[in-house]
């Protein structure tokens, strides 16, 4: 990997295994450790979270699950353009055992916790769907673990951006320690797109005003922004999907907005009629 992207493992259609893992060791950074598996009918996935906090996005396809609560059967999406998501929050010591009912794929993102708080399983009808932006600066954000949710340090969002169009813009950045105006916070971006042809960009640079560095993402593919800006854009005809983790300094979406780029606000009028791309 170079020093932000890491590209997901292909597997053959049907075949379970992990698609990308990426340790906090290996990263290189203090927070968060990342995984996404794939798990076919009848496969058993167990976690513990030992000194960790965990959320466990469904990506799609349907599993037993069970955390100590009874086997329950979560998931309804096909994959992440089908619908909103089904995500466990699991605390320091506890366990969790997944069992594939269809072939499903997970999300995984751990945290150092010993937080003593308790396992919650957020549904669709708890996630929170709303549209920012106007115009080709149009998106759909999903809140799942928010600021407000009874986590210790972790968030999670989901974003979907229509082909062509803008997010994460204006430009904002999250790495000084300030708050209330900006907390220091390392994110993840996990990408996932309509077609596997599909593709973003995404832009990362400092507040210095550097050249900064372009990445080109495909389906799969994953961001480790740790400091500065970071805005995407969807290729045209090519609707993105992009999974957010987050921990840090405080448990705030506190940003700072690249002040150049804020006269853009004032020409948004109508939102984008592609959105809502799920529901």
């Amino acid at each position: 990997m170079d020093d932000s992207r890491v590209h997901s493992r292909t597997l053959p259609d049907g075949e379970g295994g992990e698609l990308l893992r990426l340790p906090r060791s290996e990263a290189n950074w203090e927070w968060m450790s990342f995984v996404v598996r794939r798990l076919r009918g009848g496969e058993v996935y167990r976690s513990h979270t030992e000194g960790e906090e965990a959320a466990f996005v469904l990506l799609g396809g349907i599993c037993l699950a069970d955390w100590g609560e009874g086997v329950k059967s979560i998931g309804k999406r096909k994959d992440v353009f089908d619908g909103l998501p089904y995500t466990l929050y699991l605390p320091a010591g506890h366990e969790v055992t997944f069992t594939g009912e269809t072939t499903c794929e997970i999300a995984e993102c751990r945290v150092p916790s010993n937080a003593k708080l308790e396992p919650r399983l957020v549904t669709p009808e708890n996630a929170t769907s709303s549209m920012r932006g106007g115009g080709n600066v149009s998106r759909q954000i999903v809140d799942i673990i928010t600021p407000t949710f009874p986590a210790d340090k972790i968030m999670v969002i989901e974003v979907y951006t229509p082909g062509g169009n803008w997010s994460s813009y204006p430009p904002h950045k999250h790495d000084v320690h300030n708050p209330p105006a900006e907390v220091d916070l390392d994110e993840i971006y996990y990408y996932r797109t309509r077609q596997r042809e599909g593709f973003a960009f995404q832009h990362l640079y400092s507040e210095a005003g550097a050249e900064g560095q372009t990445l080109k993402l495909g389906d799969g593919d994953t961001v480790l922004v740790r400091r500065g800006y970071h805005p995407v854009v969807a290729g045209p005809g090519y609707d993105i999907y992009y999974l957010n983790f987050l921990a840090g300094s405080a448990r705030a979406l506190a940003v700072t907005e690249d002040a150049k780029h804020l006269w853009i606000r004032s020409t948004w009028k109508e939102l984008d009629p592609r959105l809502p791309l799920v529901r």
